[in-house]
């Protein structure tokens, strides 16, 4: 069945950067666009970012020129990097696909940035 693991959140001080992971399995990632999607306490989802298969990309302005989305289709693998991270970037970040007209999450990772 289809998986999506995230991985690589954590504490992290204003300014600084974290690489989120998240690995998909039970599905032909190569053909389907991926995507990260956020959730700040006590607040929506919201969209953060999207690679299509073929590797183009976009981001959400909010994210835009800090963070950076990438993929490797061998690996099964879709990349997160987020830098100049500040305080209302603090949310549980998700992977998610849409296939077959189905959405598919993984668990979360939490990024917190505090000093």
């Amino acid at each position: 069945q289809v998986q999506l693991v995230e991985s690589g959140g954590g504490l992290v001080q204003p300014g600084g950067s974290l690489r989120l992971s998240c690995a998909a399995s039970g599905f032909t990632f190569s053909t389907y666009s991926m995507y990260w999607v956020r959730q700040a306490p006590g607040k929506g989802l919201e969209w953060v970012s999207i690679i299509n298969p073929a590797g183009v990309t976009r981001y959400a302005d909010s994210v835009k020129g800090r963070f950076t989305i990438s993929r490797d289709n061998a690996e099964k693998t879709v990349w997160l990097q987020m830098s100049s991270l500040n305080p209302e970037d603090t949310a549980v970040y998700y992977c998610n696909a849409q296939i077959l007209r189905r959405n598919y999450w993984g668990q979360g990772t939490q990024v917190t940035v505090s000093s």
